[in-house]
């Protein structure tokens, strides 16, 4: 559920305004709220905090070795740790100068590999004595069209280019060409020192570079000291930008008063109220209403908690007037996660994976994180579907033992005969052959779950607004949504099975209804009480006037839950995609196994690809699995995940 919370707003003498902040924060339980302060003393422990990030990020990345372990050191006081932090932000850079001068200087020294050993000094000297050489290159073909009257000396020669020295009496211009030399000669510049001092000079910072990186690998055994610094500076800045923020009110030349606002849960609210009694702060206490941007706390039993990993890692929270649909999430996510992944050789492979996970914990005599307990009940689910639809690493029926064929669910499972042996010659579907009966009935099943799921979040609708008119509104969304379902089943799953007209096929509601006349009537009648109710506030009028301006949308809606129920197909279509790359797995691998020379191969194909396969349903789960939740049934429920966590203050 999500936590009540309670508005409160505290005004203190700034003469104690410290003093008071570190009262409220060792109680820990008030959600300030954002205030953008401004000191000096803000922008010093800003600076640290950056300083210390990025000396923790370069430490995170060395690459320590494996034979060597290294032991977490604690450094000895907050000076100190700012100081190693400033060092290897310089030990950083320098090295980051020393590539940079040794890529550099590596493209200068490609640039003479063919001149030889190149000293500008010598050039200097000669041209003391009055003679002057300059450095060009020019194509093979064109080195006889060089006059004669110019002085040159060929250096070398190759197929593309040839190298010639240049001499004259005198100092020519930069730039300038001298009289004999063709446009396609140019001047190679000089080396900024001479050839073999350049390659010393990358040597020398090659070697540097290994001290620093040996300097780094030193400093890495206080990676743990400089995350619990940064943990302490994030606080400090916490502290100084609400001290430094605080809203502040002059009553007289003689008393200043500071006040902020925050949000407290109504649980732990009393323990607010007694501290400021004692502490002599005023305090006003009030419900948060629409307009306040209030946190959200959700507090569930610890199976319900199971989905948090995921929630976290996604980064979606509940808006505190939205619904907290944990409970719902949990359920419904393990389902597709199931389905998805529909292999019950895979699920045990994740279960056994979870167990082996929890054996740390337990030897440890601690709980096991709640994401190992999530990836045990994920693979159980994964089993539990496998077992239903007889699906075990890609392998057929008929290559499985009977007791696992008789796990199965003959109407979902491939292990079973056609529609006919199952429902008998009389059947109205006994035409259906058994690939063709068992694909409808997973289809029908994913439709299902989208009819419950999506029934279920009009039905919170309903309850939410059940003093309100509204409610009407979502009761013609929920009409609208169940004669859609038999909409989908006629125009996706088999139109012959389930046709919208009278036929030998249509099912009939107490023998006497036909359930597809039943169904659109429930399509209209939900419309109407859609277009007329679904707006409400204090007039009915006024709420058909909203649906009239907005008649394309309402138009939409219906076109949405039809949509939106079909969206469900994916968890039968991914599947089928991963159940197809399993078996052609099998298929590649299976004919070396009887291979004595070939097993290894065959052992690796299975390893490789079956691991792939699961990653692949990995990210599929990420991808349909999580959206079904976040956005097909969170639009039913009108959510917009727009909340944020609640963070108090506190050490």
């Amino acid at each position: 559920m999500i936590v009540p919370m309670k508005k409160i707003s505290l005004v203190i003498l700034d003469k104690d305004r410290k003093s008071s902040l570190k009262a409220l924060r060792k109680l820990g339980v008030v959600h300030i709220e954002d205030v953008q302060g401004s000191s000096d003393e803000l922008s010093s422990y800003k600076k640290q905090e950056q300083k210390v990030s990025v000396a923790y990020s370069i430490l995170s990345e060395v690459k320590l070795d494996k034979s060597t372990k290294q032991k977490n050191v604690e450094l000895l006081n907050y000076e100190q740790s700012i100081e190693l932090a400033e060092k290897v932000i310089a030990l950083s850079e320098e090295k980051k100068q020393c590539l940079s001068q040794i890529n550099s200087d590596t493209t200068e020294l490609e640039r003479f590999t063919k001149w030889g050993s190149v000293n500008p000094a010598d050039f200097e000297f000669l041209e003391k004595k009055g003679v002057y050489l300059y450095m060009y290159e020019i194509p093979s073909d064109k080195y006889d069209s060089i006059s004669e009257e110019l002085s040159t000396v060929l250096v070398n020669k190759d197929k593309s280019q040839s190298r010639i020295l240049v001499l004259t009496d005198y100092s020519k211009p930069a730039g300038e060409r001298p009289s004999g030399l063709c446009p396609e000669a140019y001047e190679v510049v000089m080396p900024r020192m001479a050839t073999e001092e350049l390659a010393n000079v990358i040597k020398a910072n090659f070697d540097r570079i290994k001290s620093i990186e040996a300097e780094l690998k030193d400093c890495a055994k206080y990676l743990t000291s400089l995350n619990n610094l940064l943990s302490v500076i994030s606080k400090e800045v916490e502290f100084e930008n609400l001290f430094s923020g605080m809203g502040l009110e002059e009553c007289d030349s003689t008393v200043k008063l500071s006040w902020l606002t925050g949000y407290v849960p109504t649980e732990d609210l009393s323990p607010v109220v007694e501290l400021a009694k004692a502490q002599a702060w005023g305090i006003a206490v009030s419900d948060p209403t629409d307009e306040d941007n209030v946190p959200t706390k959700l507090k569930n039993n610890k199976l319900v908690s199971l989905i948090y990993p995921v929630t976290d890692f996604l980064g979606t929270v509940p808006g505190y007037n939205e619904y907290d649909i944990s409970n719902w999430f949990l359920l419904y996510f393990t389902i597709f996660f199931g389905m998805i992944f529909g292999d019950g050789g895979y699920g045990a492979i994740l279960l056994c994976i979870s167990f082996v996970a929890m054996i740390p914990s337990i030897l440890k005599k601690k709980s096991p994180e709640p994401f190992v307990f999530l990836l045990s009940l994920l693979g159980f689910a994964t089993m539990a579907w496998g077992a239903i639809t007889c699906t075990w690493f890609g392998l057929s029926p008929e290559q499985l033992p009977d007791f696992v064929k008789k796990l199965s669910i003959p109407c979902l499972s491939n292990s079973v005969g056609n529609a006919k042996d199952i429902m008998g010659n009389s059947s109205p579907i006994s035409f259906l052959t058994n690939e063709a009966w068992v694909k409808e009935n997973l289809q029908i099943f994913c439709f299902a779950l989208a009819l419950i799921q999506l029934t279920v979040a009009h039905f919170k609708g309903i309850i939410k607004n059940i003093k309100s008119l509204r409610a009407f509104g979502e009761l013609g969304s929920m009409l609208q949504l169940w004669g859609m379902f038999y909409v989908v089943l006629s125009m996706v799953v088999d139109g012959r099975r389930f046709p919208l007209g009278e036929t030998e096929e249509t099912y009939y509601l107490f023998n006497t209804i036909p359930v597809p006349l039943l169904c659109i009537g429930l399509i209209g009648v939900g419309f109407v009480l859609s277009f007329v109710f679904s707006n409400y506030e204090n007039s009915i009028g006024k709420s058909i006037l909203e649906s009239c301006k907005n008649i394309v949308s309402v138009l939409l809606g219906v076109v949405n839950i039809f949509s939106d129920i079909v969206s469900y197909i994916r968890l039968w279509a991914v599947a089928l995609a991963g159940g197809a790359i399993s078996a052609t797995v099998n298929e590649m691998a299976g004919p070396m196994l009887g291979h004595a020379i070939m097993f290894i191969f065959a052992l690796l194909i299975l390893f490789v690809g079956h691991g792939l396969n699961m990653i692949l349903n990995v990210l599929s789960v990420i991808v349909h699995g999580v959206r079904l939740n976040t956005l097909e049934f969170s639009s039913h429920l009108g959510m917009s995940w727009t909340g944020f966590k609640y963070n108090p203050f506190k050490e």
